[in-house]
């Protein structure tokens, strides 16, 4: 099975992530269902039952980063500003108006922060292209072109 693509800042968030769920979300949680314990009854001890579902997803959390992080495939960030890759900053014209993106994996994307993941519509077009490519973008109702103006 090939794992998620990361770039290396990507890798190094998750590894952080990770870290804080084992080493101090898991244990605040096991001390918070040890006090929760002591209020007694815990068929109907609210805080018990809701401090043990929240320790539920942080397990779930720490069993999917851990797979995810044995199974991940690192892209360096390619030296090679010539074409669009993993990791690169892309600007792009449509309409007249200048955008940036950063083309990194799924498990990194985030809109907000003009992170796009190299499996979406924009980055599939997007990616080997050079400066000065038009490439078309397929979306449920209509197709967006964009111009490549620079790569870095």
């Amino acid at each position: 099975m090939e794992g998620k693509v990361l770039t290396p800042d990507g890798l190094e968030r998750l590894q952080k992530e990770l870290d804080e769920l084992k080493n101090i979300k898991r244990p605040a949680m096991a001390n918070r269902i040890k006090i929760a314990r002591e209020f007694g009854d815990l068929s109907e001890n609210a805080e018990y039952h809701e401090a043990k579902e929240e320790q539920s997803f942080i397990e779930g959390r720490i069993i999917e980063l851990e797979q995810l992080l044995k199974t991940a495939r690192v892209v360096k960030t390619s030296q090679n500003k010539d074409v669009v890759s993993v990791g690169c900053r892309v600007m792009v014209e449509k309409d007249g108006q200048t955008l940036d993106f950063f083309i990194v994996g799924s498990t990194e994307a985030d809109p907000i922060n003009r992170k796009i993941s190299l499996e979406s519509p924009l980055g599939q077009a997007l990616l080997d292209h050079k400066v000065g490519d038009e490439v078309e973008v397929n979306l449920p109702a209509s197709k967006v072109k964009y111009k490549i103006v620079g790569i870095s």
